[in-house]
C-alpha cells in the first residue's frame, strides 16, 4: 500500500485539515509535514488544493476558510494535530484562532513538532526570501509546469523520470527553495529545483 493509499484510508478520502473531498473538485494529494518528515504516512497529511495552496502561500490565505479547524484540531493524529496548530499559530492574531489554541492540547512531543515548523518558518525572516528558481533563474509558484532537464532517478520508487517529461501542478516545499514536489508516473516526488525549467 502507498503512502497516498494508507492516507485515503485514514482520511476516508476526504481533507484531513477542511474536510473537502474530490466530488467537490478539489484534488487530494499528501502532503509531507515538516521540518522532519521522513515520508512515512504517520508524518504526513492528505490535503486538497485550497489548504494546500494557503499553507505554502501566506499571502493567499482566506482566514474564514481555517474555521474548519474547529472541528479537525480534535483528530487522534498527530501529523493534523500539528498542521492545525501551526495555522492557528499563524492566524491567532484574529482572536478565535487564539480561543481555538487555548483549548487545544498536544502531547509534549506533538508539540515540540508543531513549534519546530514554526521556528523554522520564522527564522527563514521574510517569508518571501525563499524563492523557488528554475535551472535558468526564474520563478517557480505553486501550479506551474516544469521540464525536467535531466533524467533523475527516482529514490525508492524504482524508476527514471526522463528528461523532456512535463510535471504540471508542481506545489513549492516551502521551507527549502531548491526543492519542489509534483507527480510523475503517478507518485508525488521531491524534485531540486536546478534539475527542471519553467514551461511557458
Amino acid at each position: 500500500m502507498t503512502i497516498e493509499q494508507e492516507l485515503r484510508t485514514r482520511a476516508e478520502d476526504k481533507c484531513e485539515l477542511c474536510g473537502a473531498t474530490e466530488t467537490q473538485g478539489e484534488s487530494l494529494a499528501v502532503f509531507d509535514v515538516p521540518p522532519t518528515s521522513d515520508g512515512s504516512a504517520d508524518q504526513a497529511v492528505l490535503l486538497c488544493g485550497t489548504c494546500r495552496t494557503q499553507i505554502e502561500d501566506p499571502a493567499q490565505v482566506d482566514t474564514n476558510h481555517w474555521r474548519c479547524l474547529n472541528d479537525s484540531m480534535w483528530t487522534p493524529v498527530p501529523a493534523v494535530q500539528v498542521m492545525a496548530w501551526r495555522m492557528l499559530d499563524r492566524l491567532r492574531g484574529e482572536g478565535w484562532p487564539q480561543d481555538l489554541l487555548d483549548m487545544l492540547y498536544l502531547e509534549d512531543e506533538v508539540m515540540v513538532w508543531a513549534q519546530a515548523g514554526a521556528e523554522a518558518g520564522a527564522a527563514s525572516g521574510d517569508e518571501d526570501e525563499v524563492r523557488h528558481l528554475d535551472s535558468n533563474g526564474a520563478l517557480l509558484q505553486a501550479g506551474d509546469t516544469v521540464t525536467l532537464i535531466k533524467d533523475l532517478n527516482v529514490k525508492g520508487a524504482n524508476f527514471t523520470a526522463k528528461r523532456g517529461t512535463a510535471v504540471r501542478n508542481i506545489s513549492l516545499v516551502y521551507d527549502n527553495a531548491e526543492q519542489i514536489e509534483g507527480r510523475v508516473s503517478g507518485q508525488q516526488i521531491v524534485i531540486l529545483t536546478q534539475f527542471v525549467k519553467k514551461s511557458p
